[in-house]
């Protein structure tokens, strides 16, 4: 009976050992299942995540060729606009020349000191028409306070009266502008 009990009590003994390895073997499996899920899950997500990449980086290296076009048309564009800004300045003073060498024709027939007068002041007035059409305009010096942002003092010379100093006398070359940039300063005697 002391044999029996011992073999009941191995047998119990090795029932308890193989219900651990079993429960080990289950923890393992159950363990390893919820890795191997884990792992599919980051996998899965890896992948969305290097579509995601692709995609953007797509859409980054199209907008910037997109960009890099753009600049490229647009810098060829300023260039060409550089290169014809003047045809529409010249293309205005093709009908002046004409007038002028109409003038230029006439007043050698003719005696009429008036006419040749009259002659010069259309012409002159249609250049002014076309220096108004392109914003260019004459910057008013004579009797203004001297304003180095438009005159150029050539000469000073005493002033006769007190409320005359600073002031500009008189202009030996006339200023202008285009818009508000300066493209010649007036040069312009001032007195002090």
């Amino acid at each position: 009976s002391e044999n029996d009990t011992e073999n009941t009590q191995t047998e119990q003994n090795d029932t308890k050992e193989e219900e651990k390895v079993g429960e080990k073997k289950k923890s393992r499996s159950f363990f390893g299942k919820k890795k191997s899920d884990e792992e599919e899950r980051l996998k899965k997500e890896l992948e969305e995540l290097d579509v995601k990449y692709k995609e953007l980086n797509d859409r980054f290296l199209r907008l910037y060729s997109e960009f890099d076009n753009y600049k490229k048309r647009t810098n060829k564009e300023k260039l060409e606009l550089l290169s014809t800004a003047s045809e529409k300045v010249i293309v205005g003073l093709l009908p002046v020349i004409d007038d002028f060498e109409r003038a230029i024709a006439a007043n050698e027939k003719s005696e009429e000191v008036t006419a040749i007068k009259e002659g010069f002041v259309l012409i002159y007035n249609k250049l002014q028409q076309l220096l108004k059409r392109f914003d260019v305009e004459e910057i008013k010096a004579k009797g203004e306070d001297f304003n180095t942002d438009y005159h150029e003092a050539i000469t000073h010379f005493p002033a006769q009266k007190e409320e005359d100093k600073g002031k500009v006398m008189d202009v030996t070359e006339k200023g202008y502008k285009i818009k508000d940039k300066v493209i010649r300063y007036s040069k312009v005697v001032v007195a002090n």
